[in-house]
């Protein structure tokens, strides 16, 4: 239940725009990484960095969740995406376009801080 609750009050504060919410919800050693990418952002300067320049490149960003599974080890979940690309992302240019993809991500649960310890992403977003 635990972890379940602070999922959602990542997922609302993620939903609110709401940067110190997300925060709170993570480690002050949380890591943020794209599958794939070699791309990581540490701590919560990371973090934020993270959720700006994601919130900035596809400021319409909306998350359909398909599947969820929560456990001692954290949380998995997998959604549908849809946004514009309206700025930069990673190396990539906006585009204009309005694309969808489908979206995995691992939160990593820090039993003796009772946060998460960051995102692992996987995507099959093709920019």
């Amino acid at each position: 239940d635990e972890i379940r609750e602070l999922w959602k009050a990542h997922s609302i504060a993620e939903d609110n725009r709401d940067l110190p919410g997300l925060m709170s919800t993570l480690t002050e050693d949380c890591v943020y990484t794209a599958a794939g990418t070699g791309v990581r952002w540490e701590g919560h300067e990371g973090a934020t960095r993270f959720y700006t320049e994601l919130l900035t490149a596809f400021p319409d960003i909306r998350f359909d969740l398909d599947t969820i599974v929560i456990g001692p080890q954290g949380v998995a979940e997998e959604a549908s995406v849809t946004a514009t690309h309206e700025g930069r992302w990673l190396d990539n240019e906006p585009t204009g376009e309005q694309l969808e993809w489908r979206k995995g991500i691992l939160f990593r649960w820090a039993a003796v801080a009772r946060l998460f310890k960051g995102e692992m992403v996987y995507t099959d977003l093709v920019l």
